[in-house]
């Protein structure tokens, strides 16, 4: 077993991991961590595979991912807890929701879709060459994550978020932010959400240009036991709005309490 990296706060019985996107880390999650977290909880937020302090898994690849989120539970003597996912992190939660469902007491996903489409569609094709092309004429991560981390908010994002949201992205190896994108062809967990019947929140971006708020509600109305919800954010809607993110997520476990711990 080789546990990925991750940061913690809390204590309890109870815990959460938030996995972030594919330009994130754990380091973005030390102020939101906190806030998601209630009393009598413990949260975590992991560096994935390849990202911060963790180690890259081979293959990298969804199954890959999900295996090593087991590690981590194992590693923090978690038999159970609630996935918090962003973007790539939400659909690392939908793929360990599918293969580890006895590990997974409740669903968070933001600004995610279930899968990525075809692989060979110009809407995909566009999207892997606006994040890798640079990369390929020899932009850094850090000159990559400039043109691209503006894009990703709502109009009414803090200059601070984008700036921390570059600073982070610009930290990432560029060979394990390649092994990231191509992981994205294959994935499509969309046949398996009738069969999810945990509880879920499904939370969307008003603004978000990536994850569009109709197919997050599609997704949702596919899940026997999700609520949907729409915040006025972009893409980063974890840090853009983190109190009405934390609140929506706090509200969701509290309705988790009224279960018994595994």
């Amino acid at each position: 077993m080789n546990a990925p990296h991750w940061i913690e706060t809390g204590r309890g019985e109870r815990a959460l991991v938030f996995l972030h996107g594919i330009s994130g880390g754990a380091a973005g999650a030390l102020d939101i961590l906190p806030l998601l977290t209630p009393p009598g909880w413990r949260g975590l937020a992991w560096d994935m595979p390849g990202y911060g302090n963790s180690r890259q898994v081979e293959p990298v690849s969804f199954d890959s991912f999900a295996g090593a989120l087991v590690d981590l539970f194992d590693a923090a003597g978690l038999e159970q807890a609630v996935l918090v996912g962003h973007s790539m992190g939400g659909m690392i939660a939908l793929q360990a929701a599918v293969r580890f469902p006895e590990r997974i007491s409740g669903l968070v996903l933001a600004c995610c879709t279930p899968a990525f489409g075809a692989p060979a569609g110009p809407l995909q094709q566009a999207f892997l060459a606006r994040r890798l092309g640079p990369l390929d004429e020899g932009a850094t991560m850090r000159e990559l994550a400039v043109e691209l981390i503006p894009t990703m908010v709502g109009p009414g994002a803090d200059p601070v978020v984008v700036r921390d949201a570059v600073d982070l992205m610009g930290r990432i190896a560029p060979a394990s932010y390649r092994a990231a994108m191509h992981a994205l062809l294959g994935f499509d967990q969309r046949a398996a959400l009738p069969g999810l019947a945990l509880p879920a929140l499904v939370l969307a971006g008003r603004h978000d240009a990536v994850a569009a708020p109709a197919v997050l509600r599609r997704m949702a109305e596919s899940l026997p036991a999700a609520t949907y919800l729409e915040i006025d954010a972009g893409h980063l809607l974890p840090f853009e709005e983190p109190a009405a993110f934390a609140a929506a997520v706090r509200e969701f476990l509290a309705g988790l309490d009224c279960m018994p711990v595994m």
